[in-house]
C-alpha cells in the first residue's frame, strides 16, 4: 500500500468514527438526554457494566486522574453516575452509573444501532457485518479514547 493509500484509509476511517460519535450524540440528545456530551458516552462505556474507579476511568480515557475526577462530578451532578465506596478497597470510591445512567446508554445503543443501519442501506448488511469482523481483527483491545 502507498502512502497516500495509507493515508486516505486512515481518513476514511477516522471520518466514520467521527460521524458515527456524532450520530450516536445527535441520537442521545434527541431521545431526552441534554447536557451530555460525546466523552461521557465513553466513560460510560468504562463504567458499565461494573463501575471503575477514577483512576481506571483516566487510563481508559487517556487523560489526568484530575480530568477524569472533573468529568465525574460533572456526570454525578447530572444525575448519571454516582460514588459508592469500593468493595475491595475501603480508600477507593468506585463510580457506578445510576438508572439515569444506564437509561443514556441504552439511547446511545439505540443511535448507534440507527447508523450502522445506514451504513447497511449503503453496503449491504453482509458488507457491514465482514466490515465489522475485519475491523475487530486489527483494532486494539482496551480503552477507546475520545478524541479531544
Amino acid at each position: 500500500m502507498q502512502n497516500s493509500e495509507a493515508m486516505a484509509l486512515s481518513a476514511a476511517l477516522l471520518a466514520a468514527a467521527g460521524g458515527l460519535t456524532q450520530r450516536i450524540h445527535e441520537g442521545v440528545v434527541a431521545r431526552g438526554f441534554e447536557g451530555v456530551r460525546p466523552a461521557h458516552g465513553f466513560a460510560f462505556a468504562r463504567l458499565a457494566p461494573d463501575g471503575a474507579t477514577v483512576t481506571d476511568l483516566a487510563a481508559h480515557l487517556g487523560v489526568t486522574k484530575q480530568a477524569a475526577s472533573q468529568l465525574v462530578d460533572e456526570m454525578v451532578r447530572k444525575g448519571y453516575a454516582e460514588r459508592r465506596p469500593h468493595p475491595e478497597d475501603a480508600r477507593a470510591r468506585l463510580v457506578v452509573l445510576t438508572g439515569r445512567g444506564w437509561e443514556c446508554t441504552r439511547a446511545a445503543e439505540e443511535a448507534a444501532a440507527e447508523a450502522v443501519r445506514e451504513w447497511a442501506d449503503v453496503l449491504g448488511e453482509r458488507e457491514v457485518r465482514a466490515l465489522g469482523e475485519q475491523l475487530l481483527r486489527i483494532a486494539p483491545l482496551g480503552p477507546i479514547r475520545p478524541a479531544w
